[in-house]
């Protein structure tokens, strides 16, 4: 468990030679120059006006300039909306606006979309581009001081739901109103659940995007425990490899979907990459079939921990020794975290049984912005559910089914798309699977099963060996009615599935007969 000092700051002052960040194109930037970077924008800010309580938002790639912006925020008492670059300018624009953020900074990828938005919106933008003097965002610290600000004050993420079923809403919490270096120590709780020591950030590998909190916030960590970030500007398989073996990483954060390709690798093209330099794998964002949790750890070892949480909820944690003793868990409460299963009344259900999943971390209270409603509704006392399904066994483990925003009702049987998903990842031929509910006027909704197919998948009759596959693994009701077959399926970089724009697409094959409930 890391017993050293814990923050940034006072890393730079105290080692300010050390490397903190190794980019895409393998320049390197020490502590003490990203410090001065911090420092620029945070007195940048502050002479546009902006002040403690208001709110940034970001369009940003891996980069320096993405993490120093993070940092000049969160020492000046500010909020910073990190958005996914690969929006449309019409959800781009939704997400500034409701956020209220006085200024925009995006990376040049996408200056313009983004500019087209601060245009509409009338607010201001930064560009990230390269200058002269090799400054981060410069038009914004340009003839900035580099010394500290005055009163270094913690600032917070306002992390955007994925929006996945309707409009995104905003994850708010009070600021603190403590001091930065103070602020630093909340990643404590990071070092201490998933049992870290310093070794494990001595190259921590991002090798997906910043945007998402499950990725920055690890990234950060490592910054506060004194480590050395190396960065992915697109992820394949073999870049990750080749980044593992050639910087020696020790660590990083995936999402199930970086697993499966990497085993989709061929055998020797895996083993001709070195990865025993690997200390600590972090994932979480979506589930993780049983089979590709299994193999990943024959491969790596036992350095994969798994997370089940939300911007929203608190954390629970499955380290590798006791997922493998309870294989499909995502683990146990974290110790500043409180977990129960409710029914639709509001009861705690029996050990075992399924019900709706609340959380709480800490002692925190967070809110929708703008949506008093939703936040009310997702509330029972002082938990919060973001309408996840599981249940707890004996020991305490939570296991997730499925989603009640997803709950198809086959005839009155309750039908969670994860399981049926799981069950046919277990198939070779299955590279990705969504499922949905599909209205059907006898039982009301019926299953039906999106398909990517693999390398694998070489029979002329995929379809009819799926549906043997299922039958032998799942009950009636949970058999898809119809298979629809997709080159490949809609998901963001961090593993997320779009479902609403799989519904409607065209059916590729159908069951021939009715259902069936016996």
């Amino acid at each position: 468990m890391i017993d050293h000092k814990t923050g940034f700051r006072l890393w730079a002052v105290s080692d300010p030679d050390q490397c903190a960040i190794v980019s895409a194109d393998d320049t390197s930037c020490t502590y003490g120059e990203l410090f001065a970077d911090v420092n620029r924008i945070s007195h940048g800010l502050a002479a546009r006006g902006i002040r403690q309580g208001d709110t940034i938002a970001c369009v940003m790639t891996n980069s320096v300039g993405m993490i120093a912006l993070y940092l000049a925020v969160m020492q000046s008492g500010l909020y910073l909306v990190t958005l996914n670059y690969h929006l449309t300018e019409s959800e781009i624009a939704y997400i500034v606006g409701d956020s209220d953020a006085k200024l925009v900074v995006c990376s040049e990828r996408v200056e313009g979309t983004v500019r087209s938005v601060a245009d509409s919106l009338g607010i201001d933008l930064v560009v990230d581009r390269p200058s002269a003097s090799g400054d981060v965002l410069h038009d914004l610290t340009h003839g900035m001081p580099s010394h500290d600000v005055a009163a270094p004050t913690a600032g917070s993420l306002m992390m955007y739901t994925s929006g996945t079923t309707g409009k995104p809403k905003g994850v708010k919490r009070p600021l603190s109103g403590m001091d930065a270096d103070t602020g630093a120590l909340t990643y404590v709780w990071l070092f201490q659940e998933f049992g870290m020591e310093r070794e494990a950030f001595s190259a921590w590998l991002v090798s997906a995007p910043l945007y998402h909190s499950a990725n920055i916030t690890p990234a950060m960590g490592a910054l506060h425990a004194g480590g050395t970030l190396v960065l992915m500007d697109g992820w394949t398989p073999e870049g990750f490899l080749r980044r593992v073996q050639e910087r020696r990483v020790s660590g990083s954060s995936m999402v199930p979907t970086h697993f499966y390709r990497l085993l989709q690798l061929p055998v020797e093209v895996r083993e001709s990459f070195d990865v025993s330099s690997l200390r600590y794998i972090i994932h979480g964002a979506a589930p993780c079939p049983p089979d590709v949790k299994r193999r990943i750890l024959e491969w790596f070892g036992p350095v994969v921990y798994e997370y089940y949480g939300s911007t929203e909820v608190g954390t629970t944690i499955a380290r590798p020794l006791e997922w493998l003793a309870h294989p499909g868990t995502v683990g146990r409460p974290a110790s500043i975290s409180t977990l129960k299963i409710l029914d639709a009344d509001g009861e705690e259900v029996p050990t075992g049984e399924t019900g709706i999943v609340y959380m709480r971390q800490g002692t925190d209270r967070m809110e929708y912005h703008k949506d008093p409603t939703k936040t009310d509704g997702s509330r029972r006392g002082d938990l919060l559910t973001v309408w996840d399904v599981g249940h707890v066994d004996a020991d305490g483990f939570l296991y997730i089914t499925g989603r009640a925003a997803e709950l198809i009702l086959v005839g009155g049987v309750n039908v969670y798309p994860a399981e049926i998903e799981a069950a046919l990842l277990e198939h070779p031929a299955v590279a990705d699977v969504g499922v949905l509910g599909e209205r059907h006027d006898e039982y009301g909704e019926v299953p039906v099963a999106h398909i990517a197919l693999s390398e694998r998948a070489s029979s002329p009759d995929v379809v009819a060996e799926l549906r043997a596959h299922v039958e032998a693994r799942l009950a009636k009701p949970k058999r898809p009615v119809h298979y629809v077959i997709h080159e490949s399926l809609p998901r963001d970089p961090n593993g997320k599935l779009y479902k609403t724009k799989l519904a409607g697409t065209e059916t590729a094959q159908t069951s021939g007969g009715a259902h069936g409930l016996r």
